[in-house]
């Protein structure tokens, strides 16, 4: 079985123009650039998975992820333990009917958000392209194989 790649990205010029001998350009997808006959699928993928740039890629990941995950749990797990050992801190009032458990609240809110914001930046300066490269490796490694 063939799949195609959805996201292959081809040259628009030339397809389904004159190609200067007065017939027209080829309109189908181009052949495997290299393809890897006899090996399959599988085995191009579990060699990609094996490889140092897609161990570092996984490097990269893992070293802001876990990282961020402790320290949110610990952040959630604070304000919970703290709402229910210390309620009299937590029923403090900061400003009117603000009081410390509200604000607690809201940031964890805001450091969800500020993670979400981190992460997204950190993938964008730090793996994507490592990633895409390695996925465009992939997509023409398999390009010839298992047909």
């Amino acid at each position: 079985m063939r799949l195609d790649d959805p996201w292959y990205e081809e040259p628009a010029s030339g397809r389904g123009e004159p190609d200067g001998t007065g017939s027209f350009a080829p309109t189908g997808p181009p052949g495997p650039v290299n393809p890897r006959r006899g090996h399959s699928a599988a085995d191009i993928y579990l060699e990609v998975q094996r490889s140092e740039a897609f161990q570092e890629v996984r490097r990269r990941y893992r070293r802001f992820v876990v990282p961020a995950t402790i320290g949110f749990l610990v952040w959630y797990l604070v304000y919970v333990v703290a709402a229910v050992t210390a309620p009299g801190l937590m029923a403090r009032p900061l400003a009117g009917a603000v009081n410390v458990a509200m604000v607690a609240g809201l940031g964890q809110f805001l450091t969800a958000f500020l993670l979400t914001g981190a992460y997204a930046r950190h993938a964008r300066l730090r793996r994507d392209r490592a990633a895409l490269d390695l996925r465009w490796q992939t997509q023409e490694m398999t390009r010839g194989a298992g047909r």
